[in-house]
């Protein structure tokens, strides 16, 4: 087997690692496919790897900004603390191992609505602020998700126009 293809297969699993860490707190996300796409361009050193770095490596830069400012200015528009995502995170990742696949989504939605209900002392408000915390980290993930998918068929494309023209 030769470097170009361990690297291939290494950089996909990095990949796939990197998309399913968008959605899952516990995993690393944009940052280990990044570091796919680094390892594939430096092994195959041919030009189709430094096109997929540059395009997928500035799609996946561009999903984490974008998730990172939205989901910012979304809480800060409410005036929720970045506390309430961190107790959000922790209740997903106890939800994830107390209740088997949908623990991660209900662990987020209690640690959120743990966290304002002890913010703001008021039930309903909570609840209100809790969902618009819940639908601002949603849209971010999705931006983020989208670039990441993008990259990840950029890498594709690039993989397979090298080992086919190459």
């Amino acid at each position: 087997m030769t470097a170009d293809i361990i690297a291939t297969v290494v950089t996909a699993v990095l990949v796939i690692i990197g998309c399913l860490g968008i959605v899952i707190p516990v995993l690393p996300g944009s940052i280990t496919a990044l570091i796919g796409l680094v390892v594939w361009a430096f092994v195959v050193r041919a030009p189709e790897g430094w096109v997929v770095l540059a395009l997928g490596g500035t799609l996946l830069i561009a999903g984490m900004s974008a998730s990172l400012v939205l989901t910012g200015r979304r809480l800060r528009r409410r005036a929720i603390p970045n506390r309430t995502l961190v107790f959000g995170v922790v209740g997903a990742v106890v939800g994830m191992f107390v209740i088997p696949v949908v623990g991660l989504f209900i662990g987020f939605i209690v640690g959120l609505l743990l966290s304002e209900t002890v913010r703001n002392r008021n039930f309903s408000t909570a609840l209100a602020t809790s969902w618009a915390a819940a639908k601002a980290m949603g849209l971010g993930m999705l931006v983020e998700l989208s670039c990441a998918l993008l990259a990840s068929l950029t890498f594709i494309v690039g993989a397979i126009v090298h080992f086919t023209m190459g």
